[in-house]
C-alpha cells in the first residue's frame, strides 16, 4: 500500500505482525496471539460461609470468606483476601465490584441492616465508602435482599484494595445469611478493561 508504517509482516518463521502508525499492535505467532485481549481475563466471586448478627457499630467482614467453589471457576488469578477481610485484585485495570446478600429482623419495631464497600488508594492509610445497600423491614422475622455495585479504577495493586462491613441502625441483631454451598450472599469481581 501508500502507508510505509503500516502493514502486515513476516519477520520469521511461524510469525504474523500486524503494524500501525509505526507500532506492533498485534503478534500471531505458533505459540498464540500476543497484543489483544480476547474477553474477560479476570473474574472471581467470593461468599460468606455463615450466618451472623449485625451489630449496631460499623465492623468489617473479616472471617468465615471463601472463594464460590462449586459450579464455576475463576477466571485468571483471581482475587485474594487476607485475614482482616481484605482484599487485594489480581491486576490493575477496571473493575466491577458488586455485591448480593440477604438478610432476617428479628425483633423490634424499626429496623434496617446495611451492607458497605470501602476503598483505597493508599493501602489503607485512608479509605473511602463506595457502595452501600439497605435491607428495611416492618415485620419481624421478614427476610430481605439488596444489591450493590460500582467500579473500581485499581491503578496498583499494593495500594488499591477494598474491604466490605456492615451494621444494624437499630437494634443490632439482624441476621447475615451466610452458606457454604449456595451463595446466600455473592460478592463479584469482573475486570472490564485497563485502566
Amino acid at each position: 500500500g501508500t502507508d510505509s508504517n503500516t502493514g502486515i509482516t513476516f519477520p520469521s518463521a511461524d510469525t504474523i505482525k500486524f503494524a500501525t502508525g509505526g507500532v506492533e499492535r498485534m503478534s500471531i505467532t505458533n505459540s498464540g496471539i500476543s497484543g489483544i485481549t480476547a474477553g474477560i481475563t479476570e473474574a472471581d466471586q467470593y461468599r460468606v460461609t455463615s450466618n451472623f448478627s449485625m451489630g449496631t457499630t460499623a465492623a468489617n467482614i473479616t472471617t468465615n470468606w471463601e472463594r464460590v467453589d462449586n459450579r464455576f471457576e475463576k477466571i485468571g488469578t483471581g482475587m485474594s483476601v487476607d485475614g482482616n477481610g481484605r482484599f487485594t485484585f489480581p491486576s490493575a485495570g477496571i473493575y466491577l465490584v458488586s455485591c448480593w446478600w440477604h438478610g432476617q429482623r428479628a425483633t423490634g419495631a424499626t429496623y434496617s441492616g446495611t451492607v458497605y464497600m470501602h476503598g483505597t488508594s493508599n493501602n489503607f492509610s485512608s479509605s473511602t465508602l463506595m457502595m452501600d445497600s439497605f435491607i428495611g423491614s416492618g415485620t419481624n422475622y421478614e427476610v430481605n435482599n439488596a444489591y450493590m455495585s460500582c467500579m473500581f479504577d485499581v491503578q496498583d495493586t499494593s495500594t488499591h484494595k477494598c474491604f466490605f462491613g456492615y451494621y444494624d441502625y437499630h437494634h443490632g441483631s439482624m441476621v447475615f445469611y451466610g452458606n457454604t454451598d449456595t451463595n446466600y450472599n455473592a460478592f463479584t469481581f469482573i475486570k472490564l478493561g485497563d485502566t
